[in-house]
């Protein structure tokens, strides 16, 4: 949904429930200074808030369910150390096309089992910026929403934890919500949830070394698990080893890579991300070369948190259809979604794919075939040449 039609959308459907007598206010900004984070510290400013106690956050895209709140704000009245309660994603859209299949099995990984682990054992998880009920009082003393970096909602829950909050995440609570499906979106999409974790590291690192309300362990989980491994470690390695150095290995038959690390435990993790989404195994082998694709669009986004350079405060609104495709709208939508060729065009991804496909045909012609590793190289310089001509999404 664009942001020139959402908000007419929201206006609409906020005079029908005030007409039925419920009590709603419509309130927007003319500007976007600090971006979600901003709009969020400006609503909390207005007066009505500073009669309640806990507040719930959802994006323009989501549906939660009538009892929303009778299930998660119980868990704060009786909990007095719970900042935040989290809901979980389901998508709406999920079966659109092959983009949307393969976010949705990255997606159910990520909150089936990272949200999850990290709740039930150090009660501490990002804050997902949706489908949450916060309770106030635990923001107000954590500093409120903060722009440092484009991950407002992550870099919250930190603050909040290094307060000495806690935080749960409730799997079987489900929000529809809708997946992006222009791959431009999602590309944008992508490079703030990069950029974005990895700057926030940068700067909060030295401040959850010396907090006094953390235990140790906790400081370990956040610092080596969550931030290091994940947001950092993950994204250099997909692209620099299975991406650049593998490949390369049929241009030097000295250098030899066991077949453990070539394929073993990457077959081992991918089976993982399969226990998200099982009724998407067939698309494994999809999956690991579109990530692989996208693991360049993600390093760049990464040196640029870490280093602070480039487009590291760069936050592109996130375009979703939503109904206005059912409206008279819809034509307008339809418009605004069509991408011209040439600006579907990724230069780098296309020039990643010809140094894969030239490691390809070499290993055919002059490798020695023990690994078949031309056969990867071939399928994988594919999945760059779709990505780079923007052949992927709708």
């Amino acid at each position: 949904m664009t942001p020139q039609i959402q908000p007419e959308l929201v206006r609409q459907e906020c005079e029908r429930w005030s007409r039925e007598g419920v009590n709603i206010t419509f309130e927007i900004r003319d500007n976007r200074n600090g971006y979600k984070a901003g709009a969020l510290r400006e609503g909390m400013k207005h007066s009505y808030v500073k009669q309640c106690d806990y507040i719930a956050i959802f994006d323009a895209d989501f549906q939660p369910d009538p009892d929303f709140l009778h299930r998660t704000v119980p868990f704060l009245i009786h909990n007095p150390k719970l900042a935040l309660v989290q809901g979980r994603w389901e998508f709406v859209n999920a079966d659109q096309c092959m983009m949307t299949r393969l976010q949705e099995m990255s997606l159910s990984y990520h909150f089936t089992v990272e949200q999850q682990v990290g709740s039930s054992t150090f009660a501490f998880f990002g804050f997902n910026g949706t489908a949450g009920v916060w309770r106030i009082s635990a923001l107000n003393e954590s500093g409120g929403w903060n722009d440092q970096t484009t991950v407002e909602d992550m870099d919250v829950a930190v603050r909040a934890t290094l307060r000495g909050w806690k935080l749960l995440y409730i799997d079987d609570l489900k929000v529809k919500s809708e997946l992006p499906c222009s791959f431009n979106a999602l590309r944008s999409q992508q490079h703030r949830w990069t950029c974005g974790p990895a700057n926030l590291f940068r700067k909060m690192a030295g401040q959850i070394i010396r907090s006094e309300n953390v235990s140790l362990g906790k400081k370990l989980y956040m610092l080596y698990s969550f931030f290091f491994m994940r947001k950092v470690v993950a994204h250099i390695l997909t692209f620099c080893f299975y991406c650049v150095i593998l490949p390369a290995t049929v241009l030097f038959p000295e250098v030899t890579v066991p077949k453990w690390a070539a394929f073993y435990l990457p077959a081992l993790i991918t089976l993982f991300i399969a226990i998200g989404k099982p009724r998407s195994i067939y698309l494994l082998v999809f999956w690991v070369l579109f990530e692989n694709a996208m693991s360049m669009l993600r390093t760049k986004a990464l040196v640029m948190g870490l280093f602070e350079t480039g487009r590291v405060q760069e936050w592109v609104v996130t375009e979703k259809l939503g109904d206005g495709l059912k409206t008279k709208l819809s034509s307008q939508v339809h418009n605004e979604h069509h991408v011209r060729f040439r600006d579907r065009v990724h230069l780098l991804e296309l020039l990643h794919g010809v140094y894969l496909l030239f490691c390809g045909c070499y290993d055919i012609i002059y490798g020695k075939n023990t690994l078949y590793l031309y056969v990867y190289l071939l399928l994988q310089s594919t999945a760059f040449f779709v990505v780079g001509f923007g052949f992927v999404g709708k």
